[in-house]
Parts: structure tokens; sequence; C-alpha cells
């Protein structure tokens, strides 16, 4: 064998090995970009999936808001209708404590006229039981006389 043949059978040789590397890495390519399929198909079925739920979920927000909403309308609309009430409570305290003052200032007053009332008593009787004592001493001295 010559020099040439001998050249031809490695490069022959290095050529198999080259084919039988490629087939390996691309039988492991080919096993990847399956399992990444794979993956895909699951992953666009889960956004699929999770697309509806948030559209659903989404209905259900609205629906609740529309009634939150709603709610409270009414709520703002009774307590529009409950306003005068209050104003009418907070006048009528206003009142009642306004007579409680007032009657207050007229205890003390007819306390105060009853205790003139009692001076006026008390000075009465000492004035009786003085002209009591001058009449009494003058039909005295009239008789001694």
């Amino acid at each position: 064998m010559s020099l040439g043949g001998i050249a031809a059978i490695i490069a022959a040789l290095a050529f198999v090995v080259l084919v039988i590397f490629l087939v390996r890495v691309l039988s492991q390519v080919s096993k990847t970009v399956e399992k990444v399929e794979t993956t895909v198909t699951e992953a666009n079925t889960t956004i699929d999936v999770l697309t509806k739920d948030v559209d659903l979920l989404m209905q259900q927000v609205e629906g609740l808001l529309v009634k939150g909403n709603h709610l409270l309308n009414d709520i703002n609309g009774k307590v529009e209708t409950i306003d005068p009430l209050f104003t009418a409570v907070a006048d009528l305290s206003q009142s009642v404590s306004d007579l409680n003052t007032s009657s207050r200032n007229l205890a003390g007053k007819v306390g105060g006229v009853g205790k003139n009332a009692a001076k006026a008593s008390v000075a009465g009787k000492v004035g009786a039981t003085t002209m009591r004592f001058f009449r009494d001493r003058k039909t005295t001295t009239k008789t001694e006389g």
C-alpha cells in the first residue's frame, strides 16, 4: 500500500467517526426537539385554560362591581333620606338642652323666692310678735295708770 492509500483509509476512518458522532448528536437534538414540542403544547394548553379562567373571573368581578355600585347608590339614597331625621334629632336634643337649662334657672328662681318668702314670713312673725308686745304693753300701761 502506498502512502496515498493509507491516507485515503485514514480519511475514510475519520469520516466514519465524524458521521457516527453527527448521528449521535442529531439523535440527541431530535429527542430535545420532541421534548420542547411537548412542553410547548402543554404550555399552550395551560395558557388556554388560564385565559378562559381569567375571562370568567373578569366577568364575575365586573358583575360584583356593578352590584357594589348599585348597593352604594342605594345606601347613598337611604342616607339622604335619613339626613333630615338626624337634623331633627339634633334640633330636638338642642331644645331638650335649652329646656333643661330653663328648668334649672326657674328652679333656682323659685328656690330664691322660697327663701325670700321664708325670710318674709319670719320677718312678719317677728313684726306681729312685736306688735302684740307693744299692744299688750299699752294695755297693761292703761290698766296700771
